[in-house]
């Protein structure tokens, strides 16, 4: 048993056998069981502070954070960022773990008082930006009230262990409200189709095939905006880990990207047009242009399913009186409809496995059986 943290009259330990314990000053140990619970997806909550002075700090964590993820929180974090851009609210992904961070202006009067500004950083497993950032939001009001971690440190415990954090002054916080599906479906897949029309069906297409997809704009809200919705259009697979929302171009976010086979990654910088190596669908947001690269040209052809599907994912989006979550339905349909097929063709093989002497048997168009071959392979179905 070994402490891991200290703080005022607490002392905090860890037990292999259980998540998190405390010894208080009366010598009692108390114990919490986490197990099956979400709020194992908790990992970290740290604060960086910009002083009077202007110099930017990563003050304080709890438990701890790795240096290699510490250096790309702090890269995040619109404090350290020499433009004069702020960002109240900024999530991403680095090696599997999601961040979320909160950045707020310390109004007078306040205990901070050689302190500008400061951001709450939450780690966590789980992607659910709505559940952070109203955890933050409790956290900046608490930080900001008592000048220390302390108060704010009690909170995140408590939402650690129990999953609720209730104050009259600063709000409540109770971790059930936030469902992952209300998550998933928190952005704007109409938005999409009306920005790309048809061309919502290259978008498609290359989820559906596991290939990487990179996506540009300056503005970072809008970038996280319109990517953490693009995984709704493989709903089937219900895989937000594929989301990569706020890259940078280092070496460090750009080894862990290259780890992934198939991905939606956002980048700010324009510079990521001339990196060919990075994508096989690149998307320029502010001029709604969609570009297959040349490699992946022979994988995406397109043919008469592709434009069954594109119209259909375009109907049903124009469709005022259809919803997000119907528009994600009647793709998901058609998409479940495709795999079925697909799972029939692999049906009739003793090894229920695809090859393409056996696609060419059923004589489809040239781009359907090249789409279904790639498709196989995506989604593991395909004799290798």
């Amino acid at each position: 048993m070994n402490p891991i943290g200290n703080l005022g009259s607490i002392v905090y330990f860890h037990f292999p056998s259980v998540a998190f314990c405390y010894l208080d000053v009366a010598g009692a140990i108390e114990v919490w069981n986490m197990a099956a619970t979400e709020t194992q997806f908790m990992l970290s909550v740290g604060l960086i502070e910009k002083d009077v002075n202007g110099d930017t700090l990563w003050v304080w964590c709890y438990p701890s954070v790795g240096s290699d993820l510490r250096q790309v929180l702090l890269s995040k974090c619109c404090l350290t960022q020499d433009s004069r851009d702020f960002h109240t609210f900024v999530f991403g992904q680095f090696c599997r773990i999601w961040y979320y961070i909160t950045t707020v202006e310390v109004q007078e009067p306040t205990a901070l008082n050689k302190v500008t500004h400061f951001s709450i950083v939450v780690t966590a497993k789980d992607f659910n930006p709505e559940k952070y950032a109203a955890l933050s939001r409790i956290l900046c009001r608490m930080y900001t009230k008592h000048g220390s971690p302390v108060k704010m440190m009690e909170a995140y415990v408590t939402v650690l262990t129990k999953g609720i954090c209730q104050s009259d002054e600063n709000g409540s916080f109770l971790i059930k409200d936030y469902d992952v599906r209300k998550a998933y479906l928190a952005g704007s897949v109409k938005d999409v189709v009306s920005q790309f029309g048809v061309e919502t069906i290259i978008l498609y297409t290359a989820l559906m095939l596991k290939k990487r997809i990179v996506v540009h704009h300056p503005r970072i809200e809008a970038l996280l905006e319109f990517t953490r919705v693009l995984p709704t259009l493989t709903w089937h697979r219900k895989d937000w880990s594929i989301l990569h929302p706020y890259v940078h171009l280092t070496d460090t976010e750009l080894e862990d990207l290259k780890k992934c086979p198939g991905y939606v990654a956002g980048f700010v910088d324009p510079e990521v047009s001339n990196s060919t190596d990075l994508f096989d669908v690149y998307v320029n947001l502010p001029d709604s242009v969609i570009t297959v690269s040349q490699s992946a040209k022979e994988a995406m052809a397109m043919g008469k399913l592709h434009k069954d599907i594109g119209h259909l994912i375009v109907q049903s989006a124009e469709d005022a009186e259809r919803s997000d979550s119907q528009v994600i339905k009647d793709i998901s349909v058609k998409t479940k409809e495709i795999l079925a097929n697909l799972v029939a063709l692999a049906d009739e093989r003793e090894d229920s496995k695809i090859t393409l002497e056996g696609l060419k048997q059923h004589h489809f168009p040239p781009a359907t059986e090249n789409f279904l071959f790639h498709l196989a392979a995506a989604e593991q179905l395909l004799r290798i």
